[in-house]
């Protein structure tokens, strides 16, 4: 992999990492003001796809170690 390509893909995960962050900023504040439970399950879904590209982008940094 290219030191440009490892380059975008740590700042698209940085993006990510921050994006995450966010939501759950996000979410703690709606659980604290009561608001509606549908609305906090969709944003936890969200939540949960950025930590799953998250972990996509991070295995595409990390190379494979054969044992």
């Amino acid at each position: 992999m290219s030191d440009q390509n490892q380059a975008e893909i740590r700042l698209a995960l940085a993006r990510l990492k921050q994006d995450h962050e966010d939501f759950d900023v996000a979410i703690n504040a709606m659980i604290a003001t009561g608001c509606d439970m549908l609305r906090i399950q969709r944003m936890k879904k969200k939540k949960l796809a950025l930590k799953d590209k998250q972990q996509e982008l991070e295995s595409q940094i990390i190379p494979d170690i054969i044992a």
